[in-house]
């Protein structure tokens, strides 16, 4: 077969194949992409890993035009420096981790960085108390020993969050058991060190010992900025530049952007631009859109790009789900505002209907308090209530959860559950 100027046209077969081809790519692209969102940190012993080497350079490009975050990618691991849109958001961090023991996590870099090639549990500790007894850290009442199965449960946590990050490889032993044996010498672990995922575990743009001891931020709101400040941009088309990036930073990082978190002008150029800023990121990502007049939200319809599942099973979650619905309800009926002692009391009229359904140590009295607590924070970290000196304000998104009445379907007539996005209900 030729065309007109007998060139020979491409066969059919070859374009099916070629088209395949691309798809596959592409597929291969969001996977990889979706997986450095999850894990910025990322092994080489990741799954995904070699799907993120293989598109690493047009991973690259992407992160760099969309969202300006730098993407290193080498054969021992990869890295997205992720820059938060927000530092002032504190429902982001790391599962179970509060201030302490993130102090406990940075001196533990701090000993692996000036440690050998392997380093024992046991001697991790050792070192991590001598950085401790720092005066500095002192006279802000922190301490740190090895005498309590509480602080050694401290150091495991910290040393399990390294091995998950691929800091360091276990060799040999077990940290359960160092716990409980007080460190003895038969219940220590053998770790090896890696170099350059250690290397990777600050994402700042500029090291905190980079800073002359003259020049150093003192406020903890100046050294959180510190870290992450970036040159600003000049010119009217750096100043879009950089309203997108921020806008494509929360997109990526968040469930739901509302119109009223933005300052006035970020606000005119999300409202002109969203429609093609969520196109270009759904592309990538597999994400679904969907604009409403309070926002923007990115829906996961596999339910995998988000650290915070819902709706799940179990006491805690039903407990949440029904919470989100009473919530909904009320800002339906234009009655915006609870207290968190209101919401405890609906859970404990709940129990009436709902108790035998939970778990025995839910359906007692004064549980309830707990029960409200997990539900809120959820739901805080989901961006669908803001929370405030013991307020509670449904935001706009949680009208996805006013389902009405629910029905219950006995264990032995259960379906196996259909995993939706956080807000696809």
């Amino acid at each position: 077969m030729s065309t007109a100027k007998g060139r020979t046209a491409p066969r059919p077969d070859s374009q099916r194949l070629g088209e395949l081809q691309k798809a596959r790519a592409q597929d291969e692209f969001s996977r990889a992409l979706r997986a450095l969102l999850m894990r910025p940190l990322m092994s080489a012993a990741h799954e995904d890993f070699p799907s993120v080497r293989r598109q690493a350079e047009r991973l690259r490009e992407w992160f760099a035009r969309e969202a300006a975050w730098p993407l290193h990618v080498e054969r021992d691991g990869a890295r997205l420096f992720k820059r938060p849109a927000d530092l002032a958001d504190a429902t982001r961090g790391l599962l179970g981790y509060d201030r302490r023991r993130y102090v406990l996590l940075c001196l533990a870099c701090a000993v692996l960085e000036r440690a050998d090639a392997q380093i024992t549990l046991q001697l991790l500790g050792e070192r991590l108390m001598q950085l401790a007894a720092d005066p500095a850290l002192a006279s802000r009442g922190f301490a740190f020993t090895l005498r309590g199965a509480t602080e050694r449960r401290e150091l495991v946590c910290v040393c399990r969050t390294l091995l998950e990050y691929g800091v360091l490889q276990r060799v040999a032993g077990d940290e359960e058991h160092f716990i409980h044996d007080n460190g003895g010498a038969q219940s220590d672990a053998l770790y090896d060190v890696q170099r350059r995922m250690l290397a990777g575990m600050l994402a700042a743009v500029r090291g905190p010992s980079t800073w002359p001891a003259e020049q150093a931020p003192v406020t903890f709101e100046e050294r959180l900025q510190s870290l992450v400040a970036e040159q600003e941009a000049d010119g009217e088309q750096g100043r879009r530049d950089a309203m997108r990036h921020q806008l494509t930073r929360r997109l990526l990082d968040d469930p739901v952007v509302y119109g009223a978190t933005l300052d006035a002008q970020t606000l005119a150029y999300f409202l002109n631009q969203r429609g093609p800023l969520a196109s270009r990121i759904c592309e990538a990502t597999g994400l679904t859109p969907e604009q409403r007049a309070e926002g923007l939200a990115l829906t996961d319809e596999t339910g995998q790009l988000t650290d915070v599942s819902m709706p799940a099973e179990g006491t805690e979650a039903h407990a949440t789900l029904l919470v989100a619905e009473h919530l909904a309800k009320t800002l339906r009926d234009a009655q915006p505002v609870l207290t968190d002692a209101a919401v405890a009391a609906f859970l404990r009229a709940a129990v009436d209907q709902y108790g035998r359904y939970w778990r025995k140590s839910a359906r007692e009295p004064g549980a309830e308090v707990e029960l409200a607590e997990i539900a809120l924070d959820k739901l805080h970290r989901l961006q669908l209530i803001a929370r405030a000196d013991g307020e509670v304000r449904p935001l706009a998104a949680i009208t996805r959860f006013a389902i009405g009445s629910a029905e219950i379907e006995l264990p032995a007539t259960r379906k196996a559950p259909n995993k939706k996005s956080l807000f696809d209900l």
